[in-house]
């Protein structure tokens, strides 16, 4: 009985089940970005989905793709957002709710820069991509990969 609970909290997943679900139950990250995809999502979240999706399909990233500027990094900062590198499922999901809200504002500045900012995502993740890994190799910093699946969700070329 003992190895039991023991053997089943060892396999337990944080990222691909609920801490409250039952046996039969399960949460996926992909139902998450699914759940995110079902909201209104903007032109511009689309865009950058459909350009991300259209390049990884046809080119597969052979081409290394640069790294972020300066400039960039500091408008992550300016909202305190970690590089994608540095940033859980759960700060990915929150970043992405909250860039979803301000894409979406009547406030125009804050509006181009929640767009510059996934646009940011974007170029860190072909950055990712390209190199086939990410330099904190730490189960715990998988934003990249819940971004990714957003972007798969809500392209409309994610079928080809």
């Amino acid at each position: 009985m003992l190895e039991e609970i023991i053997d089943k909290k060892s396999n337990f997943d944080l990222t691909s089940k609920s801490a409250f679900s039952k046996e039969d139950e399960s949460f996926t990250s992909r139902s998450y970005a699914a759940l995110l995809a079902k909201n209104t999502i903007p032109y511009s979240h689309r865009k950058v989905a459909d350009n991300y999706t259209i390049i990884k399909r046809i080119f597969k990233f052979q081409a290394v793709m640069s790294r972020i500027s300066n400039a960039e990094k500091n408008l992550l900062a300016k909202y305190d957002f970690n590089i994608l590198e540095y940033t859980t499922v759960k700060q990915m999901y929150e970043e992405l709710a909250l860039l979803q809200k301000w894409s979406s504002s009547q406030d125009i500045a804050l509006k181009n820069e929640a767009d510059q900012i996934l646009e940011i995502r974007a170029k860190e993740l072909k950055f990712i991509d390209a190199n086939r890994y990410a330099n904190i190799s730490n189960e715990i910093y998988k934003g990249y990969l819940a971004l990714e699946q957003y972007f798969v969700e809500i392209s409309k070329y994610k079928e080809i």
